[in-house]
Parts: structure tokens; sequence; C-alpha cells
């Protein structure tokens, strides 16, 4: 029984062919979801500006803009309500209320009274209350843990390879986020801090596959120093193509399952990893290589100068 392969042995693709194309894409790309996202801003969730976050499910599908107006009229301060996951739950979030937790639930009480009195057979499926200082303090911590996850991959990969490499490794990692980021700007997804851990998983996922590529074009470097640069990197990437696919489908596809049929609560965390895996796999062929390429590295880059030597005075030999 012959075994199944994804991708065909001695594969030859010219992925370097492409690489200016990807690059003025990535370029577009990456500048307008960063400039999107500052200026649309992301639908931040309870945990990181604070406030009082409710949770409701109905027996049948509401109106949004009704149940808003009807929030509203109780005036506990300016509502934001969004469906989540189907049109029978919602998630209404209100401004924290001032004093101690007794406050909260007392806010929550009256937002059940005021649904399950116009919707029989609403039910409140969880509240949560969170402060503005432990808000910020969690919204300054997770951008500092992401950015600190990024400088030290990069710091890595530069004193495990080259500094060529951990410049490619940082601006691979930069496009990755900064992609992920602005899909959830467009989709007005809620980013908690399940969607944090995701962005941390993006950067080690994206990070495990450029180090497997720039370990394979560090050994190809060694073996083929008379091979120009631009058909070596392509040799490497082909060599790892079969490992590239098959990791990120096996990947796809447990996180596909996940957000068809997984529990609501972790659906931003699956489609953020999702959405870094298929990103990560394009930015780890199409910008952690070709940046080699940008930054002047070439075959003898790396040797030493006896090595340099050896090979003019090895052919002059002969």
């Amino acid at each position: 029984m012959k075994l199944l392969k994804l991708v065909p042995e001695n594969t030859n693709l010219d992925f370097m062919r492409w690489r200016n194309v990807a690059l003025i894409l990535s370029l577009i790309a990456t500048v307008v979801s960063i400039s999107y996202t500052v200026y649309r801003g992301l639908n931040l969730g309870v945990d990181f500006v604070g406030g009082q976050l409710i949770r409701v499910s109905f027996s049948q599908p509401v109106d949004v803009e009704r149940l808003r107006a009807q929030v509203d009229s109780l005036h506990l301060g300016e509502a934001s309500i969004s469906e989540f996951g189907g049109p029978k739950t919602f998630q209404i979030r209100l401004p924290k209320p001032p004093g101690d937790a007794s406050a909260a639930n007392s806010v929550a009480e009256h937002v059940k009274a005021e649904v399950e009195k116009d919707y029989p057979g609403a039910k409140i499926e969880s509240v949560d209350t969170v402060s503005g200082k432990v808000s910020a303090e969690l919204a300054d911590n997770s951008a500092l843990a992401i950015a600190l996850a990024m400088l030290g991959i990069a710091l890595y990969i530069w004193f495990r390879f080259e500094w060529q490499f951990g410049v490619g490794a940082l601006l691979t990692l930069g496009h990755d986020v900064a992609m992920t980021l602005g899909f959830f700007a467009f989709t007005r997804l809620q980013v908690d801090l399940n969607v944090v851990a995701a962005f941390l998983t993006i950067v080690g996922y994206s990070l495990n596959d450029t180090v497997v590529i720039y370990d394979r074009i560090r050994e190809d470097l060694r073996k083929y120093r008379k091979m120009a640069i631009l058909p070596l990197i392509n040799l490497s990437l082909n060599e790892t193509l079969a490992r590239t696919v098959v990791t990120s489908l096996t990947v796809l596809i447990a996180l596909g399952v996940l957000m068809l049929i997984g529990p609501e609560v972790i659906f931003g965390l699956a489609i953020a990893i999702f959405l870094g895996v298929l990103i990560g796999t394009y930015s780890s062929i199409y910008i952690s290589a070709p940046v080699l390429v940008w930054l002047g590295v070439k075959p003898d880059s790396f040797l030493k100068t006896d090595e340099k030597d050896e090979a003019p005075n090895a052919k002059a030999a002969v």
C-alpha cells in the first residue's frame, strides 16, 4: 500500500519568481491593516476596557435594535449589544457601575428583569465585571507580552543564525500580527484575553515554520557554495515544502472543527489561530526567505576568510 503524499517528491516550484509581487501585495495589505486598526480601533472586550458584560440567550430570534432601545431605557449608561454566535444569543456590554460588587449584581438583576419581562424564556448565561484599573493593566501587560515575545524570538534567531535571519524573522512576525489585527478590526470580532493567547500562539507557530526554513537554507549555503542565491533558496523551500504543507494542513483541520462545532467562548481564539496559521505559512515562504535576498545574503556570506580563499585557489589549481 502506497503512502499518501500531499506534496510530490522532487518538487521544483519557482517561489522566488513571485517574490517582488508578493512583497508589493504584503506591503499594501500590511499598511491597510495597520491604518484601519489605528483608525477604527479594535472591539476590545471587558477584559481590556472594563465594565460589565452580560450574555443573554433567547428562545427565539431577537431584533437587536429593539433590544438596544429597551436596554437604553434603563439608563445604565451607553450599551453595546452584539450577536454572539447566532441570532438567539447576545452580549450586552455596559459601563461598570460605581460602587462595590453589590452594585454590579443589582445592574445585572435589573437587566435580567427587563429582558425576561419582554422576552419569555430568556436566560442570563453569564455576567462578567472588570474594573477600569484591572483592564488597563491587562491591556498593557498583553501588549508587552506580545512585544517581548517577538523581540526575544528575533534575538534568538540572530544569535542562532546571523543578523539577517533575525531581521527576517522579526519582519515576518510583524507582518503576521499586523494582518491578524487588521482582520479583527475589519470584522469587529471581540478581542479578549483568549485572542491575546492566540496572538502568542501565532508568534510561536510562525517562528517554528521560519526556523525550519532558515535551518535548511543555512545547510544549503554550506553545501552549495557556487549556486546562485535565488536557486538555492528555491531549493530549500522545495525541500521543506512537504513538511510545511502537512503541518499547516493538520493544524487547520483541527482549528476548523473547533470553529464549526466548538464552544462559542473559544471561537475568537480558534479563528485567530486559523488565520495566523494561513498567514504564517505564506509569510514563511514569501517574507522570511526573500528578506535574505534583499539584505544581500550570498552563498559565501557566512564563510570564514580561509574558506572563502579556499574556493578560488582550488579553482586555480584545476
